[in-house]
Formats: C-alpha cells, sequence, structure tokens
C-alpha cells in the first residue's frame, strides 16, 4: 500500500499567511483608491470654467421631476455654475473660489477680508495651533488674496485655483479657519455632537490640526 503523504497544515488563524493576505488586500484597496483619484483628476478640473447651468438638465434623468423642478428654480436666480473636482475639498475649493471672484468686484469688502485674514493666524496660534505648522499655508492665504487686490484677470486666478499646491494650501487653511471658529463657540456646536465628545476632540477625530475635513454626519444638524 502506498505510504500516505502527509497533510500541508492550514496557518493558524493570525500567522504569517493571514498577515501577508491582509497586507496584500490593503495594497489592492490602496491602489484601487488611487486609480479610482486620477480618474477622477483627468476628468474634472479642480475649478471649472462658467458652465450653462442648464448643462444640469443633463445630469439628472428626465422623469426625476422633483430635481428637474429644482433646476427651473436654479435658473430664475442663476445663469452660470462652475463644478470642483469631487475630491474630499469640494465645498472650501469652491467657497474660496466664489469669495476670491466676487472680491474682484468690490475692494470695500476685500480691504475688510484682507484686514481680518492677516490677523487669522495669531488668533489661531492663541487658540493652540502651532504658528510653524500654520505659516506657510496662511502666507499662501494671504498672497491670493493679494493678486485679487491688484485686480489679476480671472483667468489668472482660476489658473491658481486649478494649480493644485497653491489650492490645495488654501483648502488646509480654509479648513484650519473652520477648526478655529467651532472651537471658539464650543458651548453652541458642542449640542451637535454625540457620545459625549468635545469639539476639540471631534476636529481632532476628523484629521487632527491640519486636516479638518468639515461639518460631517456627526455634527448633526450643525449645518
Amino acid at each position: 500500500m502506498a505510504a500516505e503523504e502527509p497533510r500541508q497544515l492550514p496557518e493558524p488563524l493570525g500567522g504569517d499567511a493571514d498577515g501577508v493576505n491582509c497586507l496584500a488586500y490593503d495594497e489592492a484597496i490602496m491602489a484601487q483608491q488611487d486609480r479610482i483619484q486620477q480618474e477622477i483628476a483627468v476628468q474634472n478640473p479642480l475649478v471649472s470654467e462658467r458652465l450653462d447651468l442648464t448643462v444640469l438638465y443633463k445630469e439628472y434623468a428626465e422623469d426625476d421631476h422633483i430635481y428637474q423642478e429644482k433646476i427651473r428654480d436654479l435658473l430664475q436666480k442663476y445663469s452660470y455654475i462652475r463644478k470642483t473636482r469631487p475630491d474630499g475639498n469640494c465645498f472650501y475649493r469652491a467657497f474660496g473660489f466664489a469669495h476670491l471672484e466676487a472680491l474682484l468686484e468690490d475692494g470695500q469688502e476685500l480691504q475688510r477680508f484682507k484686514e481680518v485674514s492677516a490677523r487669522s493666524k495669531e488668533e489661531l496660534v492663541a487658540q493652540g495651533f502651532t504658528e510653524f505648522t500654520i505659516e506657510d499655508f496662511h502666507n499662501t492665504f494671504m498672497e491670493l488674496i493679494e493678486r485679487v487686490e491688484r485686480r489679476v484677470p480671472l483667468p489668472e486666478l482660476l489658473a491658481a485655483f486649478n494649480e493644485p499646491s497653491t489650492s490645495d494650501y488654501l483648502v488646509v487653511y480654509l479648513r484650519l479657519l473652520t477648526s478655529g471658529c467651532l472651537q471658539r463657540h464650543r458651548r453652541f456646536f458642542e449640542q451637535f455632537l454625540e457620545g459625549g465628545r468635545s469639539i476639540k476632540e471631534f476636529c481632532q477625530q476628523v484629521g487632527g490640526e491640519t486636516g479638518w475635513g468639515g461639518m460631517g454626519g456627526d455634527l448633526n444638524g450643525g449645518s
């Protein structure tokens, strides 16, 4: 009778093989996320040129009467839109560009905004933010405001917002300002937090000192 071949025992749960498989799985997920981000970047500028608002009709089914009606309502007030890249920063990027675009036509408000922005770094430092950490972001923020003060052509401002390093630095600083505002008014905003967390803990959990991501689902009703 032929000798029975020894059975190969499976790796115990949590062994090296499981660790390797988990690592490969994590790397595959990260690679897929990178591919998705690359596809989004190719298809969408950080901030688009002006688009006729009617392009929204094509993005919703004709029989979706609720959204079709909302688009008709928007057309009563607005004639164009700009799109932003859906990369998790779209709110801050959209707000930043729209505000600076408006300030090109409002010199008085521009000066007020510049003064408030200039002293905002010291206010954040006084709240406990590290000056070394936030200084470069603040400098880029002020440089963009100064471009607007020089009345740069709109295409130049748009180009700056589509330059990733400049645009991302502005986004980070707007996030810092949001975090600082939440913490200054923590007594009000903590009413909307669940789990007994403080606003400071919430901001740190969202992303740390420079990773504030905005009011998510955890800040219920805050928006």
